[in-house]
Formats: C-alpha cells, sequence, structure tokens
C-alpha cells in the first residue's frame, strides 16, 4: 500500500447517490478555505470522483429523467383524448413520436446529464472509469493507482432478471431501454407490477399499444396494502384496456418468425403462452458490487448489497455505501440523495447523524399517481402495531366530481394514541399531496393536529382533510 494518500475522500459513482456525497464532501470540507492556505490544492484536488458511465449516472442519463418527460407527454396525451366527455373536439387527435422523443432529450440536456461541469466547479477531480479495490485504501482505475484516507461507494444497481429462461437468445428490454425505443411497439409484455412496470404499461397504453402485464403477487404495486393495486388495476383493464395476469410468474421467452416472442408463464398450475412484439423486465434490480473487489478492502457484502450501520458505514469504518449498492430494502432518488448527503456529513462531523427514514415518499407516476408516506398496514401487521385507519373514496369530495375523475383513494394509518403513521393518496397529483402527510408522519403529529390544519375544499388534499377528521373522532 502507498505510504501517502492521493486524496482524502474517493467517491465511487456519480448517479444521484453519488453527486449529493461528492457535492456535500466538496462543502463540508471547505474547499475554498483550503485553496487559499495550501498552494498544493490548487494543482491537485483532495477529492477524487469516479465514474464509469455517463456522469450523472443512470437516473440523469437513462432512467429518471427520461421517464418523467415521457409519462408527462403520455398521460397528457391521454388527458386530453378524456377531455372530449367534456366538450374538446378529440377525434382527430394525433401524436408524433420523433418530437416527443426529441422534447425527452432536451429534458435531459437541461437536466446536465453527462456533465462534469457541477463536479469540476465544486473543484472535484473526475476520473472516468471502473473502480476496484486492491487494499482498503486503494483503488485501481484502469492503468492508475489511486489511495485515499475515505471512501464512499455508490455503484447504484442493475437488471435482476430472476429465473427467466431465454433471455440469452431472445432480445428482450430492460426499462431503461424501453424508455429509449424510437417508437411504441405495437404489443408488448411487461414482467413485474412494481412501480416501473406499471409506469411501462401505463405509457404503452396510452401511446395505443395493446399492453399485457405479468405479476407473480396477488395484485399490482405488490409493496402498497392490496387495496391500492387493485383500485389501479380497475382503472388499467377498464380505461386503458391493460390485460393483468397478476399471479403469474413468467418462466421462459421465446424467439418466434417475424421478431416476434413469445412469453410463457405459469398460472393456476398451468403453462400458458403469450406472444407479443416487444418483452420489457421490470423484475427489479440488485446491487452493482461485483466489479468492485470488496474482499480486498475487507467490505463485507451479499448478493443483496453491501452491510452499512446506522451512520451507512461499511465494516470498514473509512468506507461508506449509499444507495441501490447497499442491502437496503428499499431505494428511490430521494432516498439515494438524502443517503449520500448523510454520508458525507458523517465522514466530516463528529456529531454523528444516524439514517432515518421516517415519511420517505413511495411514488409511482401513472395516472392516477400513486403516492405513499411512511408505513403500509402490512407493514404495522409484522411489526405488531394496532393501528385505526381511514379510507375513503375519490368521490368523497368534489374534485372527483368536477374531474368526473372517481379511479382512486386516500387511506391514512394511525397508532391507538392518534400518532400518524403512514398514508396512501390514488389519485391526480398525487404526488403534490402527499407532501403534507410525509411532513406529519416523519414529524409524528397526530390525526387531529391534521385533521385541523386548513385545505384547499376544492382540491385533492382534501381527501386527506377527511380521513384525518375520521381518525381524529
Amino acid at each position: 500500500m502507498k505510504k501517502t494518500f492521493d486524496f482524502d475522500t474517493i467517491i465511487i459513482g456519480s448517479g444521484i447517490a453519488g453527486a449529493s456525497a461528492a457535492l456535500s464532501v466538496a462543502r463540508l470540507a471547505g474547499i475554498d478555505k483550503l485553496l487559499k492556505t495550501d498552494k498544493a490544492f490548487k494543482s491537485s484536488p483532495k477529492i477524487a470522483l469516479v465514474e464509469k458511465g455517463k456522469w450523472g449516472g443512470s437516473s440523469l442519463n437513462a432512467s429518471d429523467v427520461p421517464r418523467h418527460a415521457l409519462l408527462n407527454f403520455s398521460h397528457l396525451l391521454s388527458e386530453a383524448r378524456a377531455g372530449a366527455r367534456f366538450g374538446l373536439s378529440t377525434g382527430s387527435l394525433r401524436y408524433n413520436f420523433p418530437t416527443a422523443l426529441n422534447w425527452r432529450t432536451l429534458a435531459v440536456r437541461r437536466s446536465g446529464a453527462n456533465s462534469k461541469k457541477p463536479f469540476e466547479s465544486a473543484n472535484l477531480l473526475c476520473v472516468p472509469g471502473s473502480a476496484s479495490f486492491l487494499s482498503p485504501y486503494e483503488i485501481a482505475v484502469g492503468d492508475k493507482v489511486l489511495a485515499a484516507k475515505k471512501f464512499i461507494i455508490a455503484t447504484g444497481g442493475k437488471p435482476d432478471f430472476g429465473e427467466i429462461s431465454g433471455l440469452a437468445e431472445t432480445s428482450c428490454l430492460t426499462p431503461d431501454a424501453a424508455w429509449n425505443l424510437s417508437r411504441p411497439p405495437k404489443s408488448v409484455f411487461v414482467v413485474g407490477a412494481g412501480s416501473t412496470g406499471c409506469e411501462l404499461a401505463s405509457f404503452f397504453a396510452e401511446l395505443g399499444s395493446t399492453v399485457v402485464l405479468g405479476e407473480s403477487k396477488g395484485s399490482l404495486l405488490p409493496r402498497e396494502d392490496e387495496e391500492i393495486g387493485k383500485i389501479l388495476g380497475s382503472y388499467f383493464e377498464r380505461e386503458l384496456g391493460i390485460k393483468l395476469l397478476t399471479q403469474s410468474t413468467v418462466v421462459a421467452v421465446e424467439p418466434v418468425e417475424n421478431g416476434l416472442k413469445k412469453v410463457l408463464f405459469k398460472r393456476g398450475g398451468r403453462e400458458k403462452s403469450v406472444t407479443v412484439e416487444a418483452v420489457v423486465l421490470a423484475t427489479g434490480s440488485r446491487p452493482e458490487v461485483e466489479s468492485l473487489s470488496l474482499d480486498n478492502a475487507g467490505v463485507k457484502y451479499t448478493r443483496s448489497g453491501i452491510s452499512v450501520d446506522s451512520l451507512l458505514r461499511t465494516s470498514m469504518k473509512h468506507i461508506f455505501a449509499v444507495g441501490d449498492c447497499t442491502d437496503a430494502a428499499e431505494s428511490s432518488a430521494e432516498r439515494a440523495a438524502y443517503e449520500g448527503a448523510l454520508a458525507a456529513a458523517n465522514l466530516f462531523s463528529r456529531q454523528k447523524n444516524l439514517k432515518n427514514y421516517d415519511g420517505f415518499v413511495r411514488l409511482t407516476e401513472t395516472f392516477p399517481a400513486v403516492a405513499s408516506a411512511g408505513l403500509t398496514e402490512n407493514d404495522c401487521i409484522k411489526q405488531g402495531i394496532k393501528v385505526k385507519k381511514a379510507v375513503l373514496p375519490l368521490s368523497a369530495v368534489s374534485a372527483a366530481n368536477t374531474s368526473d375523475f372517481r379511479y382512486g383513494l386516500v387511506k391514512l394509518l394511525a397508532d391507538e394514541k392518534g400518532k400518524l403513521l403512514g398514508g396512501t393518496l390514488v389519485c391526480p397529483g398525487a404526488d403534490l399531496a402527499i407532501g403534507e402527510i410525509a411532513v406529519a408522519v416523519r414529524h409524528k403529529f397526530s390525526a387531529t393536529q391534521l385533521a385541523s390544519t386548513p385545505h384547499v375544499s376544492s382540491s385533492w388534499s382534501e381527501l386527506v382533510h377527511l380521513a384525518a377528521r375520521i381518525l381524529a373522532t
């Protein structure tokens, strides 16, 4: 091992978690102050950021930002078509997909995708290439050996296709690839009905594709309570024409003539098949850790990811890990950014901060949107927490009548003392209305406090008000 260090801190990965960590480290390390007092820092930044792909990671370049842009487009198209019942003339409504793709590209560029500028402006040294540990304090990046006192690993995740056979012989799509198709397929089978699978299914259905959505569990969005997936499934079937195959396990994909694919699945003890033009594997992801040679660093990990403690430290106290590369049960862009900043704070602060995920939001950007914060009823049952709940349909508020939309609900949970534990909204604008539930859960508000908060009576947020009033009585 080198006797001296090239860097104080090296961050591996520039996605949401890594970018948050890197920029936070730069700020907390007081780079500007160091530049004024030590001439060596002017030519040799003491913080390095390593990236093997595009700067900004998958979120900016391939998944989150392109997904947001294209879902905005498809939802707008779907709502415009539905406007006929209000008197809009929609009979000749059409769309130009290449123009939509140009919009997606512009949105990605505006978001700063594949740009080193934010990092270089913070005086970080950007090192392209794949990193692997040589020792607890050294990594190799190409033919370079870099040594540092501290590390933050933020290498993210990669698709996990499970036990499906035939994938090597059949050109199936990852979610990232599906968001970058040059045209919508005429027919598509989406494997997996979590958030990503539901978003993809709604996107293609809104553009006119014939969509089949397969899920091994009994309802859509299996992370949420059962009634949430059922109400979204009802909208998918009745309004978008999506074929739902719950309790169906995809076992194989086979190529057939004319570029089509046959999807074989088991349902009710019988094997069945569907032939489609495209297959998207929204089967989840697993941590990207194999290429890191973590054994050389003494960092403990499993197939589920790198093990971290409540401070986000690995088994080696000078090495932290954040985001999808860890063994956390859940992940999201918001959690990744939070973890990156928290790890940076714990690297430099004597006052250590424990990770706290209370009130973090889960969002599925379908129409209607599904947004949740805090615990679900299933979570409470598993933890042995006795709860009071209030569940109201959209028809309980005037917005359902003025919008002529009734697919959705609100569900609020409180403990026996009335403290709010979690909530879910299925409605247009759920991503905005969920904020107050997240605040209430994170800061341990009571249902009475939430119920006493003024709300706009003609908005979807009135659902939260009415549900809180029921819990408060």
